[in-house]
């Protein structure tokens, strides 16, 4: 089994209300993601508001993160940007910091400005000049094609790309193309979203998933018990999240961990910047509802 396994959430970023970063309460966000068993972190990602934070506020959230974990789990700090130069500088400034992994998302911005899939391998190429394990993020959301032939090709000609979260549409079936066509290389495909498709990427041969931080410890047994051979035993732990997850994926998006951890005291505020709304009431009332009955230590863990 590879050592890139089990379950690595993305950690929220927290404001004050008055928008302006919650130092104190990112190192209790960390906290309580280890304390739910979290096996990696990673900052700074799509589910941390990436976009909605300065340069000088990254650095800070990177550096606090890695010097708070201070090696209790791995970090992955994401590093995305359109321009190559940046995205090898963000890899640099992670790696001095003593971050385990970078995560990034080939080069777009906007709708229109998208990599070719060979400016995309050359960002990912330069990026691994760098000397730190790589996790290549396929999300929807760059817009940009990574084909199965592009990802293997990146697994065998970059040493440092040892990671692939997959969270396109049916992203099952990418994950067996992608371990059957790369076979040895593929070290750690990793299943994303939420885990709203986590037991057929499991089936598929994910070796591990990246989450929210809303509910880990309740998620976790999912993969343990899915990686120790007990399909039947993984399928009831997922049954019994199910509704949860479906609710955070289609309903809330990242809002769902900062509201889950603001109601068991982990945070104080579930402040989002301009433009983004806060949930309706009666979003965030059904997914307390969802929550309550699965007692999970992120409403207990500040109270």
């Amino acid at each position: 089994m590879t050592q890139y396994t089990g379950i690595w959430p993305v950690a929220p970023t927290p404001f004050h209300d008055d928008g302006t970063l919650d130092l104190e309460g990112m190192k209790r966000v960390l906290d309580c993601l280890i304390d739910q068993g979290a096996d990696g972190i990673c900052v700074l990602a799509n589910f941390s508001e990436q976009f909605l934070i300065s340069d000088y506020e990254r650095a800070q959230l990177a550096r606090l993160s890695v010097e708070h974990v201070a090696g209790r789990v791995p970090v992955i700090v994401t590093i995305s940007h359109y321009a190559t130069q940046i995205a090898v500088e963000r890899a640099r400034f992670a790696k001095d910091l003593g971050a385990d992994i970078v995560m990034m998302m080939p080069p777009y911005h906007g709708a229109l400005l998208k990599g070719t899939p060979e400016q995309s391998f050359e960002q990912f190429a330069a990026v691994g000049e760098v000397g730190i394990p790589i996790m290549v993020q396929d999300a929807p959301l760059s817009g940009v094609d990574l084909s199965v032939p592009l990802l293997v090709r990146m697994a065998r000609e970059i040493e440092a790309v040892k990671l692939f979260k997959i969270e396109c549409p049916r992203a099952a079936n990418k994950i067996r193309a992608l371990i059957e066509q790369g076979g040895a290389a593929i070290e750690a495909p990793f299943d994303g979203e939420e885990a709203i498709t986590l037991l057929a990427d499991l089936d598929a041969g994910a070796t591990g998933a990246m989450t929210s931080g809303m509910i880990v410890d309740q998620i976790k047994p999912v993969i343990t018990k899915h990686h120790a051979g007990d399909v039947k035993g993984a399928t009831e732990a997922y049954g019994r999240v199910a509704m949860a997850i479906n609710h955070e994926n289609r309903q809330c998006g990242w809002q769902s961990c900062k509201a889950a951890m603001v109601e068991g005291g982990v945070i104080r505020s579930e402040f989002c910047r301009h433009p983004i709304p806060p949930l309706h009431p009666a979003i965030r009332s059904r997914l307390i509802d969802l929550l309550e009955p699965l007692d999970p230590l992120v409403l207990r863990w500040g109270t």
